[in-house]
């Protein structure tokens, strides 16, 4: 994404695929974040999920860059004060899930992933196996994270491997 200097979106883009790898978060969650939902120092955000439950995610320093280097580019534009979605689209509209979907089809491609089942759902299951076997985030924590109501659909991102037991052991 960051060698795709032509696009006049491309620090968008980029903030946006380091939100869903790095917080795990469903696309219509991301699709409804607005410049409020931000806290003022950048450690953390509020997202609305299923339900309409609300749950606060603590961002790392990852996201905290691509959304300051986003927001830099987006607030250059003076119209852009009066609009509450922190995510814009070319219309200076809150953008759409069919826009995030193709904006991930689009740097997968370019990457060569286009063909191996890769899908903005897969970021969230990337992100969620992740935190779990390599973050050591303990189950009933990535559940809050998720925002998930059962612990049993946390379980599926849990991906149990054979160096998991002989560390366990």
């Amino acid at each position: 994404i960051q060698s795709d200097t032509a696009s006049r979106n491309m620090a968008r883009d980029y903030a946006i695929v380091t939100i869903f790898l790095n917080c795990g978060i469903r696309l219509s969650e991301l699709v409804g974040i607005d410049i409020n939902d931000i806290d003022r120092d950048f450690r953390s955000i509020r997202v609305t999920g299923k339900g309409n439950k609300q749950r606060v995610l603590y961002i790392n320093d990852a996201c905290r860059t691509a959304l300051q280097n986003y927001l830099k580019v987006r607030n250059a534009d003076p119209h852009h004060d009066e609009l509450p979605a922190l995510f814009l689209s070319n219309r200076d509209q809150r953008i759409s899930n069919k826009t995030v979907q193709w904006i991930v089809y689009k740097y997968l491609r370019a990457a060569g992933l286009d063909l191996q089942g890769y899908s903005v759902h897969k970021l969230r299951h990337t992100a969620a196996t992740l935190m779990y076997q390599t973050g050591a985030v303990d189950v009933r924590v990535l559940k809050e994270i998720l925002g998930h109501a059962q612990l049993n659909t946390t379980q599926i991102y849990t991906h149990v491997t054979d160096s998991n037991m002989e560390t366990a052991i």
